[in-house]
């Protein structure tokens, strides 16, 4: 696993802004919110903050991953998002790149999860003491090594998508936990938040809000 933080530095790429939301395009490489550490200081929310002082924080990717995340501009928003991903209103759907192809078509991944303490951060299935971890996933083109597929959680679970796509015998790939050997040999995780729908804090109309992978 590589320990050296080295954040991309491009310019925040807006999607959406008014006056109770902002949704953004994170780049693969940028911690969602600081770490421990003043090394570990350079994160999403610290860059939306310089540039919208009254951002707040909803709900986090990891690191690596890219594409749509969203922000409050106010506290009654970041209540009101926060109930509808705590309630899972919210739908978020992802592309990923992964090693081999499927035989099904689509499918759904039933699979608790739980954290490797020994290994932490890592994920890992575990049908004691796991939590609740659902992902439906769809085959969009393939061919002879990797496939692209269209991932739709319907559960938050930390590393949710990585470790059932593990499961599944097909990493994602450029990985750097899970994947291993060719698979894992790529720029980056091949993994991107690519629409989210929400209802709106002010007046509860449903919005979908879309930022197309960049791989």
């Amino acid at each position: 696993m590589d320990v050296t933080y080295s954040p991309p530095t491009d310019p925040l790429v807006v999607l959406h802004e008014d006056a109770e939301v902002l949704l953004v395009d994170k780049p693969s490489g940028l911690l969602s919110v600081p770490g421990k550490g003043e090394h570990l200081a350079d994160c999403l929310i610290s860059r939306v903050q310089a540039a919208f002082p009254q951002a707040l924080l909803v709900h986090r990717l990891d690191r690596d991953t890219s594409g749509v995340m969203i922000f409050a501009m106010t506290r009654y928003a970041q209540r009101h998002l926060g109930l509808q991903f705590e309630k899972r209103m919210t739908r978020k759907t992802y592309v990923a790149r992964v090693w081999g192809v499927p035989e099904q078509k689509s499918g759904l991944i039933d699979l608790p999860l739980i954290v490797d303490w020994p290994n932490r951060p890592l994920q890992k299935v575990c049908h004691e003491t796991g939590k609740p971890a659902q992902t439906e996933w769809k085959v969009i083109k393939s061919d002879d090594h990797t496939a692209r597929m269209r991932l739709s959680p319907k559960t938050g679970r930390s590393h949710q998508l990585r470790v059932h796509m593990l499961a599944l015998g097909h990493p994602i790939l450029g990985d750097p936990f899970y994947a291993t050997g060719p698979a894992r040999d790529y720029p980056r995780l091949m993994l991107h938040s690519e629409e989210l729908r929400f209802k709106h804090p002010q007046g509860g109309i449903s919005m979908k809000v879309r930022a197309k992978a960049p791989f």
